[in-house]
């Protein structure tokens, strides 16, 4: 016997409460709602956000800011970081990125300027910073951008 296969004996139980089956039961006649009021009706009460008529809190608050519904949030990635990673390869893949953690899988990814580039490397990233770009050219490789940079 295992602790996942203890269960209680069929008496030790508690039965659910049967209401509406007579007054001797203690549950009929109105079953435990009261005289009625719109919570005594069959299929419907009120909701657990209403609050009687008064203005609901939701409205009763300022409204702030705004948020972008067309706003890509991308995944840094530092250029340090990169070759730390990727020690001994020429190229580094958006594959091999989501598989080392360095982004999480399916997220845009977005190479940043820290760090120095000592040798060349071809990396593929979805954008690319003005710095990281420059660092990977100026070493002898290439930065390839899945995404048009927008002009900002």
């Amino acid at each position: 016997m295992r602790l996942h296969e203890i269960y209680p004996f069929p008496e030790e139980r508690k039965e659910r409460k049967r209401i509406g089956r007579g007054r001797g039961s203690g549950w009929g006649c109105t079953s435990g709602k009261g005289n009625k009021g719109q919570n005594a009706r069959a299929g419907t009460g009120t909701k657990a956000w209403f609050e009687g008529g008064q203005m609901p809190l939701a409205r009763r608050l300022p409204k702030r800011g705004f948020k972008n519904p067309f706003r890509v949030e991308y995944a840094p990635v530092n250029i340090d970081r990169l070759l730390e990673v990727f020690e001994n390869e020429a190229e580094i893949t958006l594959d091999a990125i989501y598989e080392s953690g360095l982004a999480r899988k399916g997220m845009p990814v977005k190479v940043l300027g820290r760090g120095d580039v000592t040798r060349a490397v071809t990396v593929e990233a979805h954008q690319f910073s003005a710095s990281a770009q420059q660092k990977i050219t100026e070493a002898g490789g290439t930065a390839n951008a899945l995404e048009k940079q927008a002009d900002s």
